[in-house]
């Protein structure tokens, strides 16, 4: 008997980690792919991202309209509304054997609470992770209590879904998903790549994302304020920006960027660079600045350095190609200086990612395939042992 197995997609980074799930799902005898796409990916302003999924060759079942055109609190609230509408719309005309969902934001918040009230049993890829500097915190965690199986990317992730009460048995250890992307993609050499750009690169190269920090009040802007600031003052670097999530206050920074962007030379930004060209900036810059949690997960995979400003990404697990610091000027001008330092560039040539080394995607789907669904909707809550 085929499964059906819904994918849920809401941005542009989220589809780059399932593309090889979605591919393996797709191959695999016996599966039947049902893709939703969402959110970031419908949106003119974010860049219609679901024609890169399309591009690559997948069918999408359905298309949920969920994002207003608000960054406010209260906007972000109504397309959480609307998203639970759409997507109980959506499953009542697929209905899906499984949903599969990953991380952490409110977009996969709707689609999980609508498969819960369908009674579809939800795969959640990525939970167990921490993020203290933002709403994604909390919504990880609730995501992680409506769904079933759990694929995690490292034992002390393993360990805390566990902890929530989810049964061991229904915990699967498989490692970082975007380090697939990283070892199935042919990456774009550097004339390529600066022709796909349609911007050169220079001595030295940075790729800048910067996202809101969205438990912090009025922050934001300040913080991008300083990041700019000390990234004014190097010399000789040519900048690559791509442009922050669907979050709250976002376009402030949208904003800031276009503002520097058209008033220095030495820099470009992207609303979307794809997979491709996004990893092959990784792989031709001197290092990743800003906030994005791919500056942990993926870049150490490269042997280059990380910039880490602030709290968005605190505890995450990091590797040695990590630097943190606090979202000031000075700071980060320090950081700067220490990535170049002969010291620091050393020491990426023996960093480890704690994220693993691939093969993430194939261990999903093979479980996926042949795991038993019989009374997987019933839940008992797993207590650990008294200390």
């Amino acid at each position: 008997m085929t499964r059906k197995i819904c994918v849920v997609t809401g941005t542009r980074a989220e589809y780059g980690l399932l593309r090889w799930v979605m591919e393996g799902i797709r191959e695999t005898p016996g599966l039947d792919l049902q893709i939703i796409v969402t959110g970031m990916h419908l949106s003119p302003e974010f860049g219609l991202t679901y024609r890169e999924i399309e591009k690559d060759g997948f069918l999408i079942d359905h298309k949920v309209e969920m994002l207003l055109s608000s960054d406010s609190p209260t906007g972000l609230a109504k397309s959480m509304g609307l998203g639970l509408i759409g997507f109980g719309d959506a499953l009542q005309q697929l209905h899906p054997d499984l949903m599969l969902v990953l991380g952490d934001r409110f977009e996969i918040f709707s689609a999980v609470a609508a498969a819960m009230f369908a009674r579809i049993p939800v795969v959640h890829l990525h939970g167990g992770e921490a993020t203290e500097g933002l709403i994604d915190e909390p919504i990880r965690h609730s995501v992680t209590k409506m769904s079933h199986l759990h694929f995690v990317a490292a034992e002390k992730y393993r360990r805390r879904v566990i902890q929530l009460g989810e049964h061991p048995d229904r915990v699967f250890l498989v490692g970082g998903l975007g380090i697939d992307n990283i070892k199935k993609l042919t990456l774009l050499d550097r004339p390529t790549l600066e022709a796909s750009l349609g911007f050169g690169l220079g001595v030295r190269n940075l790729l800048i994302t910067f996202h809101p920090v969205t438990l912090e009040n009025a922050t934001s802007a300040q913080q991008m304020a300083e990041l700019l600031a000390a990234l004014e003052k190097l010399e000789d670097t040519h900048l690559i920006f791509t442009m922050p999530n669907a979050d709250t206050d976002s376009r402030v920074l949208l904003d800031m960027v276009e503002q520097f962007v058209t008033s220095h030379a030495n820099t470009r930004a992207y609303t979307s660079l794809g997979q491709l060209r996004y990893l092959s900036c990784i792989q031709h810059v001197d290092a990743v600045v800003g906030n994005s949690s791919s500056g942990l997960t993926e870049v150490p995979s490269f042997a280059k350095g990380t910039i880490n400003i602030g709290d968005r990404q605190r505890g995450r697990l990091k590797a040695e190609s990590v630097i943190d610091c606090v979202p000031e000027q000075t700071a980060i001008a320090a950081a700067l200086a220490q990535l170049y330092s002969p010291a620091f560039q050393t020491k990426l040539k023996a960093v480890r990612n704690p994220y693993g080394d691939g093969g993430a995607s194939n261990r999903v789907v093979e479980t996926l395939a042949k795991i038993p669904l019989e009374g997987i909707i019933k839940k008992r809550f797993f207590d650990l042992p008294e200390l």
